[in-house]
């Protein structure tokens, strides 16, 4: 990353980061790797962020509370500068990253194997489908580099950074016209979602091809043991840099940090939403940013499901059997409507349903003959329904049976969710909405959107560039921008 470990910056004796996400957890990394005295505050009373895993169901299961795959923790060039796996984390992969099931039993299939992705597509779509993700997956390393590069200065490789973004700017729609057969069609459509918005608007087809790409170059492996792995990992090389985390503390305003700290802090990083920042900052904020932050908009929410089941889930698709990953959508235009109505407030019938089955490489996630199964179907922002029965069907129309095998459950709708992490407003797991400008320019349109307009406070969370993910870029080039402000 082109800095020095331990370098001692003269100019401050301490920080404290809001907030134990991966994003708070690389800014204090970073700082501490500058030799800046860190403390990490967390009103959860348990360090992670999206990344925790506990036993939500039955003795002895570990589910993941948030996130599960972790292609961007992979590929992330902060979180890979850390040997994280000397503190435990190790990366596991199943025989199949994703499958995307059809109704007549086949299904479209991402692996880390272009050659088998392309048996699973028919012979034309197959050569299409290495067309476009091809190139990306041989430049892959280069393509991150400048993704997950500070939002400021030209790219390192602006010919591949050009071609990806002519793809990307496109909607998904316009994209998925490429390929013929349902296979290819859902599978592409269903990476697509995530975007968590409308397929048919510009720029959907950007997390889309990431993700493919993510796909076929590093897969989209699990941690060990579940999610948490990831945080205790960091939180442990924060340690050996002479940080700490104390949970429980839940920041207010400014002024409490004084009494937390025993001082005023140097730096304050906020790994939290442009709302919590606005309760925070108070009338130390500058208009412009107090508007922006007050602009700054949510998207769909999740609503999710933690399953104990005996035994496998009864796909009958052979590939889902096998796959960590499962997208439960139908064809194309099926999600492409679903989305567009959990876009506009509306709860489909039929919506979008992703599963993980972890356990799968994963074993010590289970107990006995239990498994721990993961489903989130995608609602809209704020949903106030009870969408559990609507994810179960989507399971069932792909896993007849599947309800004979569920033991128990946990559920957390969007208003759960938020309790969880206040940094998942409306249910918005992805910290914010990513339709037009937000999804490049969050949380504001400006040269350093990691600044806060109060001197020493940064913006660190999955708010800023470039986005949700556990990848710690967002926490990484924050604390970059509060050390460069020290001169």
């Amino acid at each position: 990353m082109g800095h020095p470990l331990r370098a001692r910056c003269p100019h401050v004796t301490d920080a404290v980061v809001v907030g134990s996400g991966p994003n708070g957890l690389a800014a204090a990394i970073r700082l501490a790797q500058a030799g800046v005295a860190v403390t990490v505050l967390e009103a959860h009373d348990l360090p992670g962020g999206g990344t925790r895993t506990t036993e939500l169901t039955e003795p002895g299961l570990l589910h993941d509370h948030c996130s599960a795959m972790h292609p961007s923790g992979v590929v992330s060039p902060y979180l890979r500068s850390l040997p994280l796996g000397e503190h435990g984390l190790e990366w596991l992969w199943p025989e199949v990253d994703l499958a995307h099931p059809l109704d007549d039993g086949s299904a479209g299939v991402m692996a880390r194997d272009l050659a088998r992705t392309a048996a699973s597509l028919s012979p034309d779509d197959a050569r299409r489908w290495e067309r476009t993700f091809g190139p990306l997956v041989r430049h892959f390393g280069d393509l991150v580099d400048d993704t997950f590069g500070p939002i400021l200065g030209p790219p390192a490789h602006p010919v591949l950074l050009a071609r990806f973004g002519l793809a990307a700017l496109r909607p998904a729609t316009m994209l998925v016209d490429r390929w013929h057969d349902d296979r290819a069609r859902g599978l592409f459509t269903g990476v697509a979602a995530h975007f968590f918005g409308r397929l048919d608007r510009p720029l959907s087809a950007a997390v889309g091809l990431i993700l493919t790409a993510a796909g076929h170059a590093v897969g989209w492996p699990v941690a060990r043991g579940g999610s948490r792995a990831i945080s205790d990992a960091l939180i442990a090389v924060l340690a050996s840099y002479g940080g700490s985390v104390r949970c429980g503390v839940e920041v207010k305003d400014l002024a409490q940090l004084r009494d937390l700290t025993g001082r005023a802090p140097d730096l304050v990083l906020l790994d939290t939403s442009p709302a919590s920042a606005l309760r925070i900052l108070g009338d130390a904020l500058p208009d412009r940013v107090r508007r922006s932050y007050t602009a700054y908009r949510f998207g769909p929410a999740a609503w999710k499901v933690d399953f104990a089941i005996r035994g496998d889930v009864p796909w009958t698709s052979p590939e889902a059997r096998v796959a960590g990953t499962v997208h439960l959508g139908g064809r194309a235009e099926e999600m492409v409507a679903a989305e567009r109505a959990t876009s506009s407030g509306a709860m489909p019938d039929r919506p979008f349903v992703l599963c993980g089955q972890q356990y799968l490489c994963d074993p010590s996630r289970s107990a006995g003959d239990l498994n721990p199964f993961y489903a989130y179907a995608h609602v809209p922002h704020g949903y106030t329904g009870d969408a559990t029965e609507s994810l179960i069907d989507q399971i069932e129309r792909f896993a007849p049976g599947f309800r004979d095998i569920v033991v128990a459950t946990h559920v957390r709708g969007p208003s759960a969710l938020e309790s969880y992490n206040a940094n998942y407003l409306g249910g918005d797991i992805g910290a914010g909405a990513n339709d037009g400008r937000q999804l490049l320019l969050r949380p504001r349109l400006a040269l350093n959107p990691y600044r806060t307009g109060v001197d020493g406070v940064f913006l660190c969370s999955a708010s800023t560039p470039p986005g949700a993910g556990v990848h710690g870029m967002c926490g990484f080039h924050a604390a970059e921008a509060a050390l460069a402000s020290l001169g």
